[in-house]
């Protein structure tokens, strides 16, 4: 029998905070930010009233353009109340990109902050909406963007144009309980709630699709695997635009009346500090971020002991750090987890009681409620135990689709709704999946596929190295070769002579790297996935490799 969970996401939070009423629902330890579940609950009923006063309806789309403030968590709860999608923009878009979301989700309206790192968010906003300073308040005419009619500002007051936040909740006063409820009664707990777009490791972002019961579900079935409770409390540095956030953070703590303690912008001291502070017993990020933690030069100084869990994600996880995120960090049930947008995201996940060679070794095993197969990257067949394949998934996870893009929707979930991962993965017996690498990330050199999950590995076991990405580039005779790009520890010196001399003899010489470069970080998405195709271009550019290409 199914424990699926049939809420809407405003019917879930209701449903926690008429159980947990006076415990903490939302702590933002620099702010001074308390919510109970009773508070959090009432300020999201108040911006849901507020929005319905808008004028907004169920199914418009609402994109939201921020860091992890207190009023993103608050809009992810206050749309769903309304039905209203809310879509996720990428904190690292510059204008064209920003455009391209606005236009192609059909947005009505845009939350947004002043800025972020080196953006100024209102002027690339002014830029894309030249429009916008000389329109009334949410009275938006743009030639480019028709459907957009309003600029929410968060923040204090409001740039020329744009609504303040804060009118929103005031505007809420007008609007009664019965009116509220009233439209959550319209409400299916399989229509779409979330739309965000897939980091663009390659081609045009999509919109991928996420009903109620998508993250409701897979935020419940993360947290069980975490054996998350009302006495937990999540550290949340990720960010909230991308599932990691907002699902496996989010929606991890709401279903189990976790608490949430985001940190707003990721800093390692805020990270290490916020825990300490608040005590949380769980903490999440990709492995850069645990890296930064644990090589903090203040790091020693924090006492971590309540850390019990959390996830490592994103990338792949070093087992190197993983040791040292159990030993120094206390978190000795850190759990990994794998997916993808299109999942909700998470496919499988360890458990917190698992083996650590199974925690180090593999991404888990399939979530309750979860089928995982892996099949012949030719012929579709399921492959047995033991077989390297491409990894598919079905069930409560897999997206609606993507937005307004049916044929890359029919590319990616086949008739018998099997969503193709595009990741090749070997499971063992147990069910348990190692991710050996994107099947576009494979590099075939003279004929011999190379994994570089494998090479990366090997060479973390370095004590020189702190993080390392292998990647291939053209090569005229081979088709291709190996390449490492290689983050050294602090005050460290190595050469590329040095890097293949650790090799030979402990990896196939096809395997060896030829080129070796040393760099101080990796480009990646605001998610933290580690863009390989970005420094495979660089890297052909930098070697003059544009026709290296193999021979016919």
């Amino acid at each position: 029998m199914s424990n699926q969970l049939d809420f809407t996401v405003g019917g879930l939070l209701d449903h926690i905070a008429g159980k947990y009423p006076d415990r903490d629902a939302l702590i933002y330890h620099e702010r001074n930010l308390r919510y109970s579940w009773s508070q959090f609950n009432e300020r999201c009923r108040q911006v849901a009233k507020g929005l319905l006063k808008m004028g907004v309806k169920k199914g418009d789309n609402l994109s939201i353009w921020a860091y992890n403030v207190p009023e993103w968590v608050t809009l992810q709860f206050a749309t769903a109340k309304i039905g209203a999608i809310l879509v996720t923009v990428n904190t690292s878009y510059k204008s064209a990109e920003l455009e391209y979301i606005l236009g192609q989700s059909d947005s009505t309206t845009l939350f947004m902050v002043k800025s972020f790192k080196d953006s100024d968010y209102v002027a690339t906003v002014n830029e894309v909406l030249p429009e916008l300073a000389t329109s009334g308040a949410c009275n938006l005419k743009s030639a480019k963007l028709p459907y957009l009619k309003n600029v929410i500002f968060i923040g204090d007051g409001a740039p020329a144009g744009m609504m303040n936040f804060e009118e929103i909740v005031k505007l809420g006063a007008g609007v009664s309980d019965a009116e509220l409820a009233a439209v959550e009664a319209t409400l299916d707990c399989h229509e779409t709630i979330n739309m965000q777009y897939t980091s663009g490791t390659t081609g045009f972002p999509k919109g991928v699709m996420l009903t109620h019961y998508n993250v409701v579900n897979n935020g419940f079935n993360i947290g069980e695997c975490m054996k998350f409770t009302e006495n937990d409390r999540l550290c949340i540095p990720v960010p909230f635009f991308h599932c990691f956030g907002c699902v496996l953070g989010v929606m991890a703590c709401v279903t189990h009346g976790t608490t949430m303690v985001p940190v707003e912008i990721f800093d390692p001291l805020k990270v290490l500090e916020t825990i300490e502070k608040e005590k949380c017993t769980a903490v999440h990020g990709v492995p850069t971020m645990f890296i930064a933690e644990l090589e903090h030069p203040d790091f020693e100084k924090f006492d971590l002991k309540t850390l019990r869990t959390g996830i490592m994600a994103g990338s792949n996880c070093p087992i190197e750090v993983m040791k040292k995120v159990i030993s120094k960090m206390h978190a000795s049930e850190i759990t990994i987890a794998y997916g993808q947008t299109e999942s909700s995201p998470v496919i499988t996940q360890t458990r917190t009681d698992d083996a650590i060679e199974l925690r180090v070794a593999t991404v888990g095993r399939s979530l309750p409620d979860v089928e995982v197969k892996i099949v012949d990257i030719e012929t579709g067949e399921a492959l047995p135990p033991g077989k390297q394949g491409a990894l598919c998934t079905r069930g409560s996870h897999v997206m609606k689709g993507y937005y307004k893009m049916p044929d890359e929707t029919a590319r990616a979930i086949d008739p018998e709704k099997w969503l193709h991962t595009g990741d090749l993965a070997i499971m063992d017996e147990n069910g348990y999946c190692k991710i050996t690498g994107r099947i576009k990330n494979m590099i075939i050199r003279g004929g011999e596929n190379i994994y570089p999950r494998e090479i990366e590995e090997f060479l973390y076991t370095h004590p020189k190295v702190s993080d390392i990405q292998v990647y291939g580039v053209p090569d005229r005779k081979y088709g291709e070769q190996v390449m490492a790009s290689i983050i050294l520890k602090k005050g460290m010196e190595m050469t590329e002579e040095e890097v293949r001399e650790f090799c030979t003899g402990k990896i196939a010489n096809y395997k060896i790297p030829k080129y070796v470069k040393f760099v101080e970080s990796y480009p990646m998405t605001a998610s933290g996935k580690i863009q390989k195709f970005k420094m495979r271009d660089m890297a052909i550019k930098e070697l003059s490799l544009e026709d290296a290409g193999p021979t016919a």
